[in-house]
């Protein structure tokens, strides 16, 4: 599966051009990519990068790749990330493992996005696993009382699968 996985990363490298700024996602395929711009990088590429989240920072810093923020430039030319789950219809689930706020922002600030997966993320149906909402801690009960609104204006459990959970980290800890 990793031969895949870096398959399609090298696949997403082939349009990266020198100059651009890209955004770096997150997750298993997303760190081959990163893997092999690092290796461009040292071979004489000029781009600079955006991660998605504090492990994709700390890889590109170890393979050469110069990083930036949203706060220094404003536009992205491509994001290149991974997806959690895809359907026949290319609808996607990103976010599973956790980056999914900034995995989005990212997106939004870039002219284009390519989603780089193996077949292992194909599912006739989304839905392997229960749709990550990230929230942030201020209104937290507030923001739980209006998904379940509007779930129920869906004529939805609040949760169609179980209830809706807080994902706790393995400290026990709300995950953050």
């Amino acid at each position: 599966m990793d031969a895949l996985k870096r398959q399609a990363a090298a696949r997403a490298l082939e349009e990266v051009e020198s100059g651009m700024r890209l955004g770096l996602g997150t997750g298993s395929t997303a760190k081959h990519f990163v893997d092999l711009l690092g290796e461009k990088v040292r071979a004489g590429l000029k781009v600079v990068g955006v991660p998605t989240s504090e492990a994709t920072r700390a890889q590109a810093e170890a393979c050469g790749v110069p990083l930036t923020t949203l706060d220094e430039i404003d536009r992205l030319d491509i994001t290149i990330d991974g997806a959690d789950e895809i359907n026949p219809a290319l609808d996607l689930i990103k976010g599973g493992g956790g980056a999914l706020l900034r995995e989005k922002i990212v997106a939004s600030a870039s002219a284009r996005m390519i989603v780089i997966a193996d077949d292992s993320k194909w599912v006739p149906r989304l839905g392997r696993f229960p749709l990550p909402i990230e929230v942030i801690p201020f209104g937290l009960a507030a923001t739980q009382r209006e998904i379940g609104e509007a779930f129920a204006k869906a004529g939805l459990k609040a949760g169609v699968a179980g209830p809706m959970s807080l994902r706790k980290s393995a400290d026990g800890h709300v995950f953050v």
